[in-house]
């Protein structure tokens, strides 16, 4: 968010909490790209703020209380107040239970066997979500649109546009089994608390074959996951990189080092394999310390 908006986020989800009987006397920025999370104190309330219109918050509580009745290691909602998107100023604010971390990481095999427990789950799990395709679509639109990607280089426009369509009817083809999928479960979507991993950020959610789901983790759980198609988590890994990298070439994106990050996607698309994941990528761009 640009620093005008974040204040005010701050100020509508401090005030929503105040009137629902939380203390919120400060807020601790945990994350700050197009949505922003904070930690409300002294209540220790996990806020999640967007702009309205911007977010699909209803979708994310609505299947969030049914992943938690299906046991699945997510993030819980906030008991002490209603289950609900609470909106001021312009702004969306969904209220979570705060996990103070337990250690700085989760091993693969823990993180492996959590993102398959939630699978599991979730194909118990019934609600209306989008298909992965859905999420190719806004990527292409994206492109397509010098208005949206005013930066994007005709001849990056040309290539990304093309490995977006190739890669969807490559995967589509396969005709492999999809279910309901957490779209993003990147390690900055994982805590580690003392219930073990939990997933978060839920709004991403969407049917698709688990490689999807797969192309966004580090190698390292990969291999702690049971029957993986390696061909077609391949395929998924490209996906991921050129759907990514046109995100970041949209005008209205605010991921922290986007550009630099949209650049070196299209650079490793590229390049060619072997495919490397979302997070060497992004360690990679880490600007060296003393």
């Amino acid at each position: 968010m640009e620093s005008t908006d974040i204040t005010r986020a701050i100020a509508a989800a401090t005030s929503i909490a105040a009137s629902l009987g939380l203390a919120a006397d400060d807020a601790i920025v945990l994350h700050d790209s197009n949505k922003l999370a904070l930690r409300l104190t002294p209540c220790d309330v996990f806020a999640r703020v967007a702009q309205v219109g911007q977010h699909v918050a209803q979708f994310e509580i609505e299947l969030a209380q049914l992943l938690v009745e299906a046991g699945c290691p997510v993030g819980h909602l906030e008991p002490r107040t209603d289950p609900r998107v609470y909106t001021r100023d312009g702004f969306a604010v969904t209220l979570w239970t705060y996990y103070e971390p337990v250690t700085p990481h989760v091993s693969p095999a823990d993180y492996a066997k959590s993102l398959e427990r939630l699978h599991a789950g979730m194909r118990e799990v019934d609600i209306a979500s989008p298909r992965f395709t859905d999420r190719i679509t806004e990527a292409e639109e994206i492109v397509a649109d010098p208005d949206l990607s005013p930066a994007l280089a005709d001849a990056d426009r040309v290539f990304l546009s093309s490995r977006l369509g190739s890669l969807r009817k490559a995967i589509e083809d396969r005709g492999a089994v999809e279910q309901l999928l957490h779209g993003e479960p990147h390690p900055g979507n994982v805590l580690s608390t003392k219930y073990g991993p939990l997933f978060i950020d839920l709004e991403t959610c969407c049917r698709g074959p688990v490689e999807f789901d797969l192309a966004h983790v580090p190698a390292a759980v990969c291999e702690h996951y049971p029957s993986i198609d390696r061909e077609l988590l391949d395929e998924c890994r490209q996906l991921v990189f050129a759907m990514v990298a046109a995100w970041r070439w949209d005008h209205r994106d605010r991921f922290p080092n986007g550009r630099r990050f949209g650049e070196e996607l299209l650079r490793r698309l590229r390049e060619g394999p072997p495919w490397p994941t979302l997070d060497t990528v992004a360690g990679g761009l880490k600007e060296p310390t003393a």
